[in-house]
């Protein structure tokens, strides 16, 4: 839940920092098909201190204050030049909770402009000003997550327009549906909770749960039998080098996608491990039927033959073949369409472990484990491991988001629901990339659509879709914005953007795409001419890694996806225009933009 261009439009240009060790990103040029190649005229560094000097001497506009630091998480350079910098903050040697931004320079690295969570400046706050002691904070925790409470950390929460001194605590063996840790805020002054919220994502949310169960429902999704055509899966044992490990070309026979091609490695003649070279080294574990948050606790998976799985659930490698198979395609996604290189764009490999605890029917993304877990099935409502590809598309986009805007819900019930819009945009984003996913893998057995989870078996088919989200009766999912989706649950309110998106992508009213019928309506009944796939989905996705930032709400997000339009397309393109009438279509205007949430 909470919890960071396109090939034919130009050739992605990555950018590495190798000065401050921070991962660059890489971008499509405009939709031309000029090529922009990124001039390193400056060195990163120099662009880190560019933007944080440029942070200071426009402090009305960025809200830096005195006893402010900036720490660079990400320099990006763009291929026509301009340079954008996301910091996050710490106030007298305190970590700020909404105090992230984004300082972004022209290329000649003066300054453009900023993109910050919070909406004021942090007003100094003294340590000695604390009335509990980190023991009392640490109790406080332990008793709000129900677990184990690590260390207690002084911090200056900036959320939803405070400067409270408050103690940042990390749970373990938090009471929440994976078992996991959840990170708890306590005010340092009066004692209260300020919010306590899981680490991992979750795809189902406890309500939607409650309500399957309330249903009655038996989800028995259909798995994809059958082969690929001769010849597409190689035989490791034909081409295997002598020395190991070594790379080598398995199969997995999945529950879901059919037989398919696994890259492995081969750790001796007889001996295959379910980890991929050519992708970073990701790999999948066993958790033993254990809530792991720790990969390393999980087991490694490996065969005599190089054959992971037998297409059932008998087999503890099926589930494994699908969730090797889903974050690999991901990862080829993000970097085939973006020049992404890994979740956290650091060249580092994906981390999955199946069979997580004991009959959970749910998976997450951890960004604890940085892992994605996934859970078996309850048994009963859900009779299947969750490993399918979109919802490993989903998942994997939090861990995207995580490492780039980090959007976060503003509050979070006592069942573990999360409310407001930066939340329900995080999860309308794991949506739509997600959903892209699909696109890109295009397997015969899970075909590419605007449909979400369609291979669960539910009643309604679908667990959410982009073109008519309130089709979706089981969460609620809303097709238009209102003031009330400020506070609306995640899932729910997720259908505001996603629905922008593809309004943007493919137009409204009807369309049949792939075989499968959509007809997306629009709130003030205009008729809005789609700009293709591939340019909504560079917009959005510059608009995540450049525009956003922790509390971007649905407004916001109509402005960072006009930034990105204007930068890939220029400001009087018919792609600006068209995101222009993609918001207006779900009733995300200017004019109705609220007063500042801070």
């Amino acid at each position: 839940m909470r919890r960071p261009h396109i090939r034919n439009v130009a050739v992605a240009v990555a950018v590495t920092t190798a000065a401050t060790g921070l991962a660059g990103t890489a971008f499509a040029g405009p939709a031309t098909g000029t090529n922009h190649a990124a001039t390193a005229d400056a060195s990163d560094a120099s662009v880190v201190s560019a933007a944080r000097a440029a942070a200071v001497a426009h402090a009305s506009a960025t809200g830096v204050a005195q006893g402010d630091e900036l720490q660079a998480e990400d320099v990006m350079i763009d291929p026509e030049g301009a340079r954008h910098v996301r910091f996050t903050r710490t106030h007298q040697g305190m970590a700020v909770l909404g105090g992230d931004l984004v300082v972004h320079l022209t290329e000649k690295l003066a300054y453009a402009g900023v993109t910050r969570a919070a909406g004021h400046t942090v007003k100094p706050t003294a340590a000695t000003s604390a009335k509990l002691s980190a023991g009392q904070a640490q109790q406080k925790a332990a008793a709000a997550a129900k677990g184990d409470a690590g260390t207690a950390e002084l911090v200056v929460d900036a959320r939803d327009g405070g400067s409270a001194l408050a103690y940042q605590v990390r749970v373990s063996d938090a009471d929440t549906e994976s078992g996991g840790s959840s990170t708890v805020v306590i005010d340092a002054v009066t004692g209260k909770v300020r919010s306590n919220t899981p680490d991992s994502d979750a795809f189902m949310s406890p309500g939607l749960l409650d309500k399957l169960r309330q249903h009655g429902e038996k989800l028995d999704p259909a798995t994809g039998a059958g082969s690929q055509a001769a010849g597409v899966l190689a035989s490791s044992s034909a081409s295997a080098a002598a020395r190991y490990p070594s790379t080598a070309h398995g199969t997995g026979k999945s529950l879901f996608v059919g037989q398919i091609p696994l890259t492995t490695t081969r750790t001796a003649r007889t001996s295959y491990l379910l980890k991929d070279p050519t992708h970073w080294g990701t790999e999948t574990r066993d958790a033993k039927g254990q809530e792991l948050e720790s990969f390393g606790r999980g087991k490694k998976m490996s065969t005599s033959n190089d054959v992971f799985g037998n297409g059932a659930t008998t087999s503890r490698n099926s589930a494994a073949a699908d969730a090797q198979y889903g974050v690999t395609k991901t990862l080829d996604f993000y970097k085939k369409t973006f020049g992404r290189k890994g979740i956290e764009n650091n060249s580092k490999g994906a981390h999955a472990m199946v069979h997580f605890g004991k009959k959970v029917a749910n998976a997450f993304w951890d960004s604890t484990c940085d892992c994605m877990l996934y859970g078996d099935g309850d048994g009963d409502m859900f009779k299947k491991p969750l490993v399918v590809l979109d919802v490993t598309g989903h998942e994997l986009t939090h861990g995207v988001v995580d490492a780039t805007a980090k959007l976060e819900p503003t509050r979070v019930d006592a069942q573990g629901n999360q409310y407001g819009e930066p939340g329900a945009l995080n999860e309308s984003l794991a949506d739509i990339f997600g959903s892209n996913v699909e696109f890109f893998t295009n397997n015969a057995k899970d075909k590419p659509d605007y449909l979400i989870g369609e291979k669960l078996g539910l009643d309604q088919k679908f667990l959410r879709r982009l073109d008519h989200p309130s089709l979706d009766k089981l969460e609620g999912t809303i097709d238009y914005w209102s003031p009330q989706v400020y506070d609306a649950e995640v899932h729910a309110g997720s259908g505001v953007s996603s629905h922008a998106y593809y309004l943007l992508a493919e137009g409204s009213g009807h369309k049949t795409i792939g075989g499968v019928k959509y007809d997306s309506p629009t709130f003030d009944g205009s008729t809005v001419k789609g700009i293709g796939r591939t340019k909504a989905t560079a917009i959005f996705y510059r608009a995540l890694t450049r525009y956003m930032v922790s509390t971007t709400d649905f407004h916001g997000a109509r402005v960072a996806t006009l930034k990105a339009a204007k930068d890939l397309y220029g400001q009087s393109s018919t792609e600006y225009k068209t995101v222009d009438q993609a918001w207006s279509a779900v009733d995300v205007t200017t004019a109705n933009t609220p007063a500042a949430h801070h």
